[in-house]
């Protein structure tokens, strides 16, 4: 049995900071984790490293006018807090758009943090002013991708390491939070055999023995429940958007199963809110699988057409990049779980980007000129990653006309496509672009969407006809669920202190990070606005790291 003044458990990015706040006063840390030291930052590692900030100066330079008020007001309406147990999200959501519009950015930037000057345009939204999505380009990628938003806490862990402040204990799985006289008093927890396999890869799960350290606070950074399906199905809300998807493909890894949200529950923490998730339609099978079922989100730019699984065309707001809990409950309602997208090669070059570090190499290790080369070379290809998925990935179908496409989406499809409806679709489509007038909704919101220099420069094709060969070859793409964040889990206050069935502080014990909803116990809401799910493991792995032992 060891003593020290906190135990973080979990060292993903929430984990990092809230370590890192704590022992950066001078209290002594213990920083567990399951898994081994490869793969110390969690999930914050295979991100793209997207931020959500506001009215910063890579906006204010593409002429891009937000604010608190306008930031709060696409918040609020994309939340939806409804429930009586939504006070201490909203209230955490309120704060962190103070943040957000406030120090994050200089926090950050003080770090060593850049970011890459073109900010994206995430969850546009496409209904109502008062309703979902982001009025402007919010969605700010971090120099280095994921490991670039990791890199100065690990820095500095390791630093605080050096000096006796900060220990890691890898391999070391919790199993029950300890309490004595009604107070938390520590964890206790089992000692697994060591590991040599890669970053994402399971893990053995023999056990060596157990432990038992005690600390004067704990805090839970253990992340979501993405990484078991079966759990996902479980905890799927039915009635607000339709039946579980029988087939899925996994964004995070196996490990990532929710099981210490289980365990802060058994030592008397609330869970609110656990039927609210954000899993994204654009699912790839990966043709290179880290781990199990790996999946991997095509991040797809205005102009492909998106087809459910019975070869209708999706109306607006389902449409790329606008809305992914409408689109999400608008593909299940067919029965299916997949969907199609259908584009040429010039679309492909231009918009198609994969999420994840390892799929974006020039942001992750690169440089401008990388990026320059990779997003905007010559020969008509796409990022090479793109060009790996469109030859190698079992979701591409590529064919120099339409009938030829649709057999081989066919060869793939639970239920048949009919060609000639398909290219009646197409064609109506393709009959928008022939003057500047136009009432097809994507046509418009593409127009729109190259107003933006941003988006005209790196991310939207000139709009041309889909069934005109010089714009070929014509690609189709068979789109999974894919799972990934959890939006409710341990209910807490601000200052990430884990409450009780009576919404009372239980007394040494918090949580961050995705294990709390990204804070609050679901500071999001129903919905996602995109750069929240890391600026929420670094607003409430600071808050709590700030909170605790105080």
């Amino acid at each position: 049995m060891a003593r020290t003044d906190a135990i973080v458990v979990g060292a993903g990015l929430a984990g990092l900071v809230a370590a890192c706040e704590l022992a950066g006063r001078g209290k002594k840390v213990l920083l567990l984790d399951q898994e081994g030291e490869q793969n110390l930052g969690g999930q914050a590692f295979w991100s793209l490293g997207g931020l959500f900030m506001v009215d910063t100066p890579e906006q204010r330079r593409l002429r891009i006018r937000d604010s608190h008020a306008l930031a709060l007001s696409d918040w609020m309406g994309s939340a939806q807090f409804s429930r009586p147990q939504d006070d201490w999200p909203r209230r955490t959501a309120e704060a962190y758009l103070d943040f957000a519009s406030g120090e994050m950015r200089a926090w950050l930037h003080g770090l060593g943090m850049r970011w890459f000057p073109v900010v994206g345009w995430a969850e546009r939204g496409g209904a109502l002013a008062d309703g979902h999505g982001n009025s402007v380009p919010r969605f700010h990628i971090t120099w280095g991708t994921g490991p670039g938003v990791l890199a100065p806490f690990i820095a500095r862990a390791r630093a605080l390491n050096d000096q006796g402040l900060l220990t890691f204990a890898f391999r070391h799985r919790a199993t029950e939070i300890v309490k004595h006289d009604g107070r938390v008093a520590g964890v206790a927890g089992e000692v697994l055999a060591p590991t040599d396999t890669l970053r994402g890869q399971p893990s053995n799960r023999s056990v060596t023995g157990r432990f038992e350290h005690h600390a004067d606070a704990v805090i839970v950074t253990s992340g979501g429940i993405g990484g078991d399906l079966e759990r996902v199905r479980r905890q799927w809300p039915t009635a607000r958007l339709g039946p579980a998807p029988r087939r899925m493909v996994a964004g995070v890894p196996a490990h990532v199963d929710g099981a210490m949200i289980d365990t802060t529950a058994r030592a008397g923490a609330a869970l609110i809110n656990t039927d609210r998730m954000w899993h994204y339609t654009e699912g790839l099978q990966n043709w290179s699988p880290v781990w199990p079922n790996h999946g991997i989100r095509i991040l797809p730019g205005p102009s492909s057409m998106w087809f459910d699984a019975t070869g209708q065309r999706m109306e607006a707001p389902c449409l790329p990049g606008f809305d992914t809990l409408a689109t999400l409950k608008r593909i299940l309602s067919t029965g299916h779980d997949y969907s199609w997208f259908i584009l040429t090669q010039a679309i492909i070059r231009k918009e198609f980007a994969l999420s994840g570090s390892e799929q974006n190499p020039d942001l992750t290790d690169g440089g401008w000129r990388e990026v320059l080369a990779s997003r905007l070379g010559g020969g008509g290809r796409a990022p090479a990653p793109v060009e790996a998925f469109k030859e190698h990935g079992a979701d591409f179908i590529v064919a120099d006309d339409l009938e030829t496409l649709v057999a081989g989406m066919n060869r793939l499809a639970d239920h048949p496509l009919d060609p000639a409806h398909i290219r009646a679709q197409i064609e109506a489509r393709d009959a928008q672009l022939d003057n500047p007038f136009a009432k097809d909704a994507q046509i418009l919101a593409l127009r729109q969407t190259r107003a933006y220099l941003g988006d005209r420069l790196i991310r939207t094709a000139k709009p041309h006809r889909l069934l005109d060969p010089a714009q070929g070859p014509l690609i189709a793409v068979k789109l999974h669920i894919l799972t990934r964040k959890t939006l409710g889990g341990i209910h807490t206050n601000l200052d990430g202190a884990v409450l009780d069935a009576a919404d009372q502080p239980l007394d040494g014990l918090f949580a961050a990070g995705e294990c709390a909803g990204f804070g609050g116990g679901g500071y999001h809401g129903h919905n996602a606005l995109e750069g929240t799910f890391l600026g929420g493991c670094l607003f409430s792995g600071r808050n709590a790291g700030r909170a605790a032992l105080h």
